[in-house]
């Protein structure tokens, strides 16, 4: 198994996309690339501890590449907005990849600079690529969020529509369980 730590807006919103492909162990969310040990929800919140709101994906490099995890990262969620995703405003939504090793970041750096040649985007990309300092796991009520609170408005209007998008272009990469809703 490897791990891959993404920074890409809410997290409670990105870990119900990357969950659903095959080859995905486990999604955890969490925080990196700040300067508090420890830091809880409310701390990251408040935008002062420099942390983003993370996940870490440990998965199956026969089942699904570093390069198509990046795929879906590049593709759900607008990595040409400073500190911002949607109505989440603040430091804690940038975007980030944090890489693992010297691979992910020459596929991220590759990655990264093929999108930006592309015009994929009207707009400067400003996701930075990091090496990943520490990492904290989010408290246990933000594990598995949008599984267990799917009800709730915000997973309703904001998390919901994501993940009915992501099914429909990544189609051929679901777990079968994802693939038949």
């Amino acid at each position: 198994m490897d791990i891959a730590t993404f920074g890409n807006g809410c997290f409670w919103c990105t870990e119900a996309v990357f969950q659903q492909l095959e080859g995905v162990e486990k999604v955890e969310s969490g925080y990196a690339g700040g300067h508090v040990e420890n830091p809880t929800y409310k701390q990251v919140c408040t935008g002062n501890t420099g942390h983003a709101e993370v996940l870490q994906i440990t998965y199956d490099p026969q089942k699904i590449t570093y390069d198509e995890l990046l795929e879906v990262f590049w593709e759900t969620h607008d990595p040409t907005t400073l500190n911002r995703q949607g109505n989440d405003i603040g430091t804690q939504y940038r975007s980030v990849i944090f890489y693992h090793n010297a691979e992910q970041k020459q596929l991220a750096e590759k990655y990264k600079e093929e999108l930006e040649a592309s015009g994929a985007f009207a707009d400067p990309i400003v996701t930075t690529i990091e090496p990943l300092p520490e990492y904290y796991p989010a408290e246990d009520y933000h594990q598995n969020y949008f599984n267990q609170n799917g009800f709730q408005p915000y997973c309703s209007f904001v998390v919901r529509p994501k993940v009915e998008k992501f099914r429909k272009v990544f189609k051929n990469k679901l777990k079968a369980e994802y693939s038949e809703k």
